[in-house]
């Protein structure tokens, strides 16, 4: 395999181990995979098997024990604290299963926060968050705060913030684990058709099996190994 200089992503021999007390806890084991620009995949597996800390070394929150990850052909476990905020906030889009807006701002200037702080124009950061939350169905709601919008709306407010930058990927934890179940199919319908129109690479750890079987392709984890990698 390359270095990465083919694909969005390029994981190399992950490995993350934890220490509780004096024992070493084995999260990670040789994980290995390639992600192609506008794939759509889901990543499964029971619950404690190292999917949320994967997307967390993927999304540079948080560094191997071992291996290398690469983005956009850069290494990213190469770099230091103040280069890793930057490529991220450049590259990177995230979207949480809590939403993390900020209270004080309106829908609006949270899903512009990125962009400002890439020090981007502002103006057409503007423009762009109002497009983007046009095309999500919050045209009327943009100057709300988060305390005035229901689950589901907060929700596709963070899914609008996660692709300000024009990320190279975005990645998502159970981004629906707290919505009822009509404002989850409707916020994956929203995510899906957004990700496909804009070829959008788009990583998403869930446990929802209708979910998983939309997505390009499937990447089951268990016991911290890569135990099927499906592609559709």
């Amino acid at each position: 395999m390359d270095s990465g200089k083919n694909y969005v992503v390029s994981v190399r021999d992950i490995y993350k181990n934890y220490f509780i007390g004096k024992n070493e806890l084995e999260v990670l084991k040789r994980i290995t995979f390639d992600v192609k620009r506008g794939e759509i995949i889901c990543i499964i597996g029971p619950s404690g098997v190292g999917k949320s800390t994967l997307l967390n070394i993927l999304g540079t929150l948080d560094k191997p024990t071992k291996g290398e990850v690469y983005i956009d052909s850069e290494k990213v476990t190469g770099l230091n604290e103040n280069e890793l905020a930057s490529f991220r906030n450049k590259k990177i889009g995230f979207i949480f299963q809590f939403h993390h807006l900020l209270p004080e701002f309106t829908a609006l200037e949270n899903v512009m926060m990125p962009g400002i702080i890439g020090k981007n124009n502002r103006e057409e950061i503007k423009d762009r968050a109002e497009r983007l939350l046009r095309e999500i169905g919050l045209c009327e709601r943009m100057e709300h705060k988060p305390s005035e919008l229901s689950g589901g709306e907060l929700q596709r407010v963070a899914f609008a913030r996660a692709l300000i930058n024009n990320p190279s990927i975005v990645l998502a934890d159970e981004p629906t684990g707290n919505l009822d179940r009509l404002n989850s199919e409707n916020l994956h319908e929203i995510i899906w058709s957004l990700c496909k129109e804009k070829k959008q690479t788009f990583l998403l750890v869930t446990h929802n099996e209708k979910l998983s079987e939309k997505a390009d392709r499937i990447i089951e984890l268990f016991d911290g190994k890569i135990k099927g990698d499906i592609k559709k």
